[in-house]
């Protein structure tokens, strides 16, 4: 217990210094070899990270990735934020309600809650600002609708999900949809009351971009989710095939908007790989860690503590969401998708938990630890595109963490809601 403690320690003093996940992790992993006195076991490090990464649906990430960076930079935004305007620029809080529907379609190309509040930030934020929003407030709202890219598919952690837990990604994204409009929807309320309580701007008398230009500009945008969630639903591709279709089809718009030239192309492939690069650096200190905790039997001491809770069913997916907004709150996301997840969901799922009801309810988890505090990182990125205090931020984005987690305890007590759509597609 000591050296657990001991472990745990260095683990978060490693990670409040600065210093980056994956070389926190792997130094941490190191050292916890050499006070459980189990260095020799190291010979084997280098097959145990190789296992980790030797996954056929891990292929799918970096091309979602790169689908992501293209079309932050192919003018894909302004259209769907153009579109978004056309559906709902005339209701009360109008543009807070624009901000949720763009992330709604953004989140069907990327897949990443990073890469929509990069897009979106700069442009929302200061145009929210200048229509008579608060600035914190339009920081905040931005951050909570990035929660839904995570949800909606395509989804990078319900890629990790499905690799590391051997659970259908295709069952998984149709999953996703119904709990990421039901987030979006939580968001629209809480934004509607808001709006009315604090008198946002919106309503009759706002300014509506032309109708045809902006329709025929936003379509072909609009097409990438059901050509990309159509082509894995129906059998017609694989998600790795609809990876890199969503990559030829970014290409395509952005040469067609003409926002997109070649070195736009070179600086995305070079994010992605420094992005899919990190990744895999802490899947490798995680996996090292994992394989310590296997070798001193950590698994079964925890499946001896659960026994002994006495928690079954829902309470104790209960106790794995608790767990992980408490991870949420502190870690990087991956932390718990790595490490807990392989020890907690199989036990979930011998007590009758369906895998895929719980994939998407850990990854909502995942998603919401993005806005809370003290290390939520989608407020962190906020905050530092905008230069916002980020603590004020924080308790402007209060309100729609409670909306969000609400969403998350109907959808932990109620799965069919998550399993309807995978079911009626025949998918399970």
């Amino acid at each position: 217990m000591v050296k657990s403690i001991a472990i745990l320690s260095l683990i978060l003093l490693l990670l409040f210094s600065g210093m980056g996940m994956a070389y926190a992790l792997g130094s941490s992993a190191l050292v916890a070899f050499l006070i459980t006195d189990s260095l020799r076991f190291l010979a084997a490090a280098p097959q145990r990270i190789f296992f980790q990464l030797d996954v056929f649906a891990i292929m799918a990430m970096p091309l979602f990735i790169l689908a992501g960076e293209l079309m932050n930079r192919a003018g894909v935004t302004r259209a769907l934020i153009d579109f978004s305007m056309l559906l709902l620029g005339k209701l009360r809080g109008g543009l807070g309600h624009v901000n949720i529907m763009t992330s709604v379609f953004f989140a069907g190309i990327s897949g990443s809650a990073a890469a929509d509040i990069a897009a979106l930030t700069n442009t929302f934020v200061p145009q929210m600002e200048r229509h008579g929003y608060d600035r914190y407030y339009a920081g905040a709202l931005t951050a909570a609708a990035s929660v839904i890219a995570p949800i909606i598919p395509p989804s990078i952690i319900l890629i990790m999900y499905g690799a590391i837990t051997s659970t259908d990604v295709a069952a998984l994204f149709v999953a996703g949809i119904i709990p990421g409009l039901l987030l979006a929807l939580s968001l629209f309320i809480t934004n509607a009351v808001i709006a009315r309580r604090e008198g946002h701007p919106g309503g009759a008398d706002a300014v509506l971009p032309p109708i045809w230009p902006t329709l025929r500009r936003a379509l072909p945008a609009l097409s990438l989710p059901a050509i990309i969630l159509g082509g894995i639903v129906f059998g017609l591709t694989t998600p790795i095939e609809a990876g890199a279709l969503a990559c030829c089809a970014a290409l395509a718009l952005g040469f067609w908007y003409r926002d997109l030239n070649w070195a736009d192309v070179g600086e995305s492939l070079e994010r992605t790989a420094q992005l899919t690069g990190s990744i895999f650096m802490i899947v490798a200190g995680t996996s090292l860690l994992s394989y310590l905790l296997v070798l001193h039997q950590v698994p079964e001491a925890l499946v001896h503590m659960v026994t002994a809770l006495n928690l079954h069913g829902v309470w104790f997916v209960l106790m794995i969401m608790i767990l992980f907004i408490i991870l949420g709150m502190t870690f990087d996301f991956m932390l718990g998708l790595l490490v807990v997840v392989p020890l907690l969901a199989p036990i979930a799922v011998a007590q009758g938990t369906h895998p895929v009801a719980l994939g998407v309810l850990i990854c909502i988890n995942i998603a919401i630890g993005l806005i809370t505090p003290p290390m939520g990182e989608g407020l962190l990125m906020v905050s530092t595109i905008t230069g916002q205090r980020y603590w004020a931020l924080c308790m402007r984005g209060l309100p729609f963490v409670l909306a969000e987690v609400a969403v998350l305890l109907l959808l932990t007590f109620v799965p069919e809601i998550i399993l309807f759509l995978p079911r009626m597609m025949g998918m399970l």
